[in-house]
């Protein structure tokens, strides 16, 4: 008879370790900055300062008549493509829901959070630092969880965080609510040019929701930092909402104005979707934001954007005999993967000029 033998093996256990060296590029997880690195600084000759009182934006009520309302839209986005709205519907307590999570996720220590990190611009969700332009290795002073959602929603949100316990809910619900608001305005915003109003709806405003939290931590030389850099939104429309400290500046008449928040209004702005689709009659306005020595900055904002393979062109409302097309066709993914750099320097609309970049695009 032969005997059998059977012979186990230990099997070792591996657990799943973070990286925490990558966290180190996370500012707000630092307890001070004793000073602002290298490639942090902005040269002085490409930060020109702000005027020195802040500027009210345009505000739109939005409980007026509707006649009263698509023409404020329209009038504020001509004069300076930013506006504020309030009476938005999104009630109160829900965004200081959403500013309390907000402030928790940021305080959660770093190995709570070491596992969202990731410097690979094609995911959905992340934690990183810096911006999502290509900024030729210069870096600036913000941090950001970037989140995806579909609409409707479903499961998409599957991939958020699951800490703090409540963000999952409040982070839908306030992402939910304020996509609403965006594409109330968008209707409202063809009324007032013309449009049918359910232009914007489907493929041009069905690309994956963003959502991003800024935080903009202390910097110890605010005139030698930025936190974004001058840019113009590559979307159709971005709705903000941040808190009382000062950062936002919008390029208006060749001067930086600061934006003065306005309690519980969302700050919104054209992206260039839009001054595609309008011919150029509504522009996409540059716009940066600051650093502050003393407080820190926390920013939430919803970008509503085209499918990727949507075709997206002037509307033929805005093109005839004597008024051309002043921008190509082409495909929301293509256009967003050429206007992906941003230089420092005078202004992006003299660099980086919209028609420049759709004539690149093949």
């Amino acid at each position: 008879m032969v005997q059998k033998f059977s012979i186990k093996f230990p099997v070792p256990q591996f657990q799943f370790q973070p990286d925490f060296s990558s966290m180190e590029n996370m500012l707000h997880l630092a307890p001070c900055h004793a000073s602002v690195p290298d490639c942090f600084i902005v040269p002085p000759d490409q930060l020109p300062p702000a005027a020195s009182a802040a500027v009210s934006l345009p505000v739109v009520d939005m409980s007026g008549s509707r006649d009263e309302v698509r023409r404020a839209i329209l009038d504020a986005g001509k004069e300076f493509g930013f506006f504020q709205v309030v009476n938005h519907g999104v009630p109160q307590q829900l965004l200081q829901d959403m500013e309390a999570v907000c402030d928790e996720f940021y305080d959660l220590p770093a190995a709570a959070k070491a596992h969202l990190y990731s410097e690979d611009r094609q995911k959905p969700n992340r934690l990183f630092s810096g911006t999502t332009y290509e900024t030729g290795g210069h870096k600036y002073w913000m941090d950001c969880l970037r989140l995806a959602f579909s609409f409707p929603v479903g499961d998409s949100t599957a991939g958020w965080p699951d800490k703090p316990q409540r963000l999952r809910e409040v982070f839908e619900k306030f992402a939910v609510l304020t996509r609403g608001v965006g594409m109330e305005l968008l209707r409202l915003l063809c009324e007032a040019l013309g449009l049918r109003p359910d232009y914007f709806d489907g493929d041009l405003s069905g690309g994956d929701v963003i959502l991003s939290i800024n935080r903009y931590p202390p910097c110890p030389n605010p005139s030698a930092a930025l936190g974004l850099p001058p840019h113009c939104d590559r979307n159709l429309i971005t709705l903000l909402h941040t808190g009382p400290v000062h950062g936002l500046e919008v390029l208006h008449d060749d001067d930086w104005i600061k934006v003065e928040p306005v309690p519980d209004a969302f700050v919104v702005n054209f992206g260039l979707q839009l001054e595609v689709v309008t011919n150029g009659m509504l522009k996409s306005v540059e716009h940066r934001v600051t650093t502050n020595a003393a407080l820190a900055r926390t920013s939430r904002a919803i970008f509503i954007q085209p499918k990727e393979d949507c075709l997206v062109g002037p509307a033929e409302e805005f093109v005839g005999e004597d008024n051309p097309p002043c921008y190509r066709t082409v495909t929301f993914g293509d256009f967003r993967r050429k206007h992906s750099v941003v230089k420092l320097g005078s202004s992006l609309n003299l660099t980086t000029n919209l028609k420049d970049i759709q004539k690149d695009i093949r």
